[in-house]
């Protein structure tokens, strides 16, 4: 997989344009562009995470309570960018084996996400606490290695847990399972100041429902199943459905600041690869 995000970002540009405007100002909203000389200057206190390096914490801090705290850079807030992959079991599915899974197209362009960010300087990482936001090419391995696991519920939470004040995020999903789970990590992530894309990742057939005459549906997880003897008639109530969550997305992400748009594994990666990398860069603006 590593080396297929390889050859989908290769012929991409880096992600920001210029390393001099990486380095010397902070594009965020209402901290508005303020100069971060060499890239030293404080910007907050967070509490230490899994993989941070010891040399990071700030001992004088950390004495005043019983949690360990590092400081946070200018710089380091305005190159972070956490990713949420949705690892639950309806992302298994795939209609057609010349098709791939929903989370085999969400890893790759994850991963050539990550690669095109991290080779433009930036910290990249997952939400939660599994993998804090890291630079380096190294970082890809680590990576992929925690997104090899799978979540067995048939709908997984986003997990919004241990994001970066002010930084940015990108969330891959179908999006098909509770909905106010969607709308409180947004709205959370929102609340703490973070610009962020969220992917709805679908198969061809959840888009187009081929289905007719008698059909058995059943969760990729296993815990709901329909038997029907006319599927042709639930078509258009689930097209209706399906528009109604994508409008409850749109109408999500336009109240919290982020951006939206839909994926389907027929198509090919890039035209997504290029929305996430411009919808980034003109996020740190």
């Amino acid at each position: 997989m590593r080396a297929q995000a390889e050859i989908l970002s290769a012929p991409l540009p880096p992600l920001l344009a210029q390393a001099d405007n990486l380095a010397n100002t902070v594009l965020w909203g209402d901290h508005g562009r303020r100069r971060a000389g060499i890239g030293d200057t404080f910007w907050q206190f967070r509490a230490a995470q899994q993989g941070d390096d010891a040399r990071m914490i700030d001992w004088r801090r950390s004495a005043r309570s019983n949690t360990q705290f590092v400081q946070d850079k200018e710089w380091q807030i305005a190159q972070t960018v956490q990713l949420w992959v949705d690892r639950g079991a309806s992302m298994q599915f795939a209609s057609s084996k010349d098709t791939p899974t929903k989370v085999e197209r969400a890893k790759l362009l994850t991963l050539a996400l990550s690669i095109l960010l991290l080779r433009a300087g930036e910290r990249v990482g997952l939400t939660g606490l599994d993998l804090p936001a890291r630079g380096g090419i190294g970082q890809i391995n680590h990576m992929a290695d925690v997104l090899a696991k799978s979540v067995d519920a048939d709908y997984a939470a986003p997990d919004h847990g241990g994001l970066v004040s002010h930084s940015r995020a990108v969330f891959m999903s179908d999006c098909l399972g509770n909905f106010d789970e969607i709308s409180k990590a947004l709205t959370k992530a929102a609340d703490r100041g973070v610009k962020g894309m969220l992917l709805q990742i679908l198969d061809p057939a959840e888009e187009q429902f081929p289905f007719s005459g008698r059909t058995r549906f059943q969760s990729m997880g296993g815990s709901i199943e329909h038997e029907t003897l006319h599927a042709g008639e639930l078509k258009d109530r689930y097209i209706d459905r399906l528009a109604a969550r994508r409008d409850q997305l749109e109408t999500l992400t336009r109240a919290t600041g982020w951006q939206f748009s839909s994926h389907h594994t027929g198509n090919p990666a890039i035209a997504s690869l290029l929305w996430l990398y411009s919808g980034l860069e003109n996020a740190n603006q």
